[in-house]
């Protein structure tokens, strides 16, 4: 497994990919769990299968389709992720972070990521969608970081600030956006955990005392890297399932799915909102 990644490697990856592109995409977008279909939108499309790239990782999870969709989105080049992988998958950080260097080599300047979150709100419902405004790096603060290891001052600093991970002006028209699309949009906090077993009620609870809005197994060491390269960043989670905090419903990743179904129409109409105002 891969601790680390030279900058030539990267560079190497992106080389293998940049011939089979349609365009130089300006926009990347990460689709979590469920809403691999988002990629359909995407006109002119061009598919690169995860095994044709070399070294890219491949998800082994139900509900990632495993490809790189390049075409356009309301004007704007883009390269969709449809399906990443995570740490628990057997994974190193650098791994999990490889995709977003790559994309960063090949010119992406914003980045799009979604996922598919458990609710810690009770106040939210599944099919909802909320902007990530800031996270909780709990993974990352237990030493599992993709900036573990040399640092390439080429991408960016040792030590990062990550006092705005998530663009504002960006949060800002995603939420005007829905807005303007009849779609109500919570704002909060999302918290990463390495997985892959649903939280327990205690968890939960701990969660939402530390200020917890919604909670995955993604997303942040994905952010961490891109802040690291200076890409700006738009979040937005779909809430798959209710809050269980007194434990009396059980979690699936069938569930996940399956609300994924609701949240993709929501997801299309914020992200094309978007794309058409910056």
């Amino acid at each position: 497994m891969k601790e680390t990644f030279t900058l030539a490697e990267m560079d190497q990856i992106a080389q293998s990919i940049r011939p089979k592109l349609a365009n130089a995409p300006r926009v990347g977008i990460i689709l979590g769990s469920g809403l691999g279909s988002l990629a359909e939108a995407v006109e002119n499309q061009v598919r690169i299968p995860y095994p044709e790239i070399p070294d890219w990782p491949v998800s082994t999870v139900f509900g990632h389709q495993g490809q790189l969709v390049n075409g356009s989105l309301k004007d704007q080049p883009v390269l969709v992720m449809q399906g990443r992988v995570h740490y628990y998958e057997g994974y190193t950080m650098a791994q999990v972070a490889l995709p977003i260097r790559v994309m960063q080599r090949l010119g992406i300047e914003t980045l799009i990521v979604t996922n598919a979150a458990g609710a810690v709100n009770p106040a939210y419902e599944p099919g909802d969608l909320m902007l990530i405004q800031d996270h909780l790096n709990l993974i990352g603060m237990a030493g599992l970081t993709p900036l573990r290891g040399p640092n390439l001052d080429e991408l960016g600093p040792r030590f990062p600030d990550m006092s705005q991970a998530y663009d504002r002006q960006l949060g800002a028209i995603a939420l005007k956006a829905a807005q303007d699309s009849g779609i109500g949009m919570h704002s909060g906090v999302y918290c990463c955990l390495a997985g892959p077993s649903f939280e327990t009620p205690a968890d939960l609870r701990f969660l939402r005392s530390i200020g917890a809005d919604t909670v995955g197994m993604s997303t942040v060491p994905e952010v961490t890297a891109a802040r690291h390269g200076g890409t700006r960043i738009l979040g937005i989670s779909g809430i798959s399932n209710k809050a269980n905090l007194d434990g009396n419903t059980l979690t699936t990743h069938e569930e996940v799915l399956e609300a994924g179904k609701q949240i993709v129409p929501k997801l299309i109409a914020v992200i094309n909102g978007v794309l058409s105002r910056i």
